[in-house]
């Protein structure tokens, strides 16, 4: 005898789930990964691209499909795309635990790279290492929001540091020159850390050497120093000249 599977199953497999609460039931849609976010996002456009079936689910994963009768009760209509796109918008992406964890260490770690990036410590006038950074944070006993932007939450990270004092740290920006004897070498290496300043201040060349005077964030200054050990043979010399101070609620990196 051959038992019949109802027809409203469908047996999915690795699929990220979009979940929303909507008139008293759950309804999912099964898509591909990394492509509810590029929809979000509008990098992604096409529904089909986005979903690994198109239809709506009580619960993927057992297969079971809303009916008709529920998505009009609900939404108030049975038109499937309408539906898919309200979940989309307004449901909440299921992340599985280690897909989790990975997204809270690279988040973690983001925020802990701009708080290196732009901020210095005010009595050594040097920028600290993101061993440092990470260190404090977890004084802090910060929890991280993966659906906050990584560069708010720096902020909060720098306001507590100084509320706290848990080591002196101020927002600023190094004030450089850089000295560079004449070569066609010389020129090619000022392209590139033209590329790493925030903004030149000024700039001036003459027959034996190219001089560069600019503004750089401080996590930059080890960068463009290794660009000088490495490649201008020693022969290449920076100076940190002062810091600017970042205006007091300058939310901006």
């Amino acid at each position: 005898m051959v038992i019949q599977q109802p027809n409203s199953q469908i047996k999915l497999t690795n699929v990220s789930i979009v979940r929303l609460r909507k008139g008293g039931k759950r309804f999912e849609i099964a898509c591909y990964k990394n492509k509810v976010m590029e929809w979000r996002t509008n990098v992604e456009t096409d529904l089909d691209e986005v979903l690994q079936i198109h239809n709506v689910f009580l619960n993927v994963s057992k297969g079971l499909v809303a009916s008709k009768e529920d998505l009009k009760k609900c939404f108030k209509t049975e038109e499937l795309d309408k539906v898919i796109q309200e979940i989309l918008k307004k449901g909440e992406l299921q992340v599985a635990e280690k897909e989790r964890s990975d997204q809270l260490e690279t988040t973690w770690k983001d925020i802990a790279n701009i708080v290196t990036d732009n901020c210095i410590n005010p009595q050594t006038k040097r920028p600290y290492t993101v061993t440092m950074i990470e260190k404090a944070m977890q004084d802090l006993h910060l929890s991280v929001n993966p659906k906050r932007s990584t560069k708010s939450q720096a902020l909060d990270v720098i306001k507590q540091l100084q509320e706290k004092q848990i080591l002196p740290i101020q927002r600023a920006q190094m004030k450089i020159r850089v000295t560079l004897p004449q070569s066609k070498e010389s020129k090619k290496l000022r392209e590139k850390i033209l590329a790493l300043v925030t903004s030149v201040e000024d700039e001036d060349s003459s027959s034996t050497e190219i001089e560069v005077i600019a503004l750089i964030d401080p996590g930059k200054y080890r960068i463009i120093n290794d660009l000088l050990q490495n490649e201008a043979k020693g022969k290449g010399q920076l100076e940190l000249m002062n810091l600017r101070e970042k205006e007091e609620g300058d939310e901006k990196f």
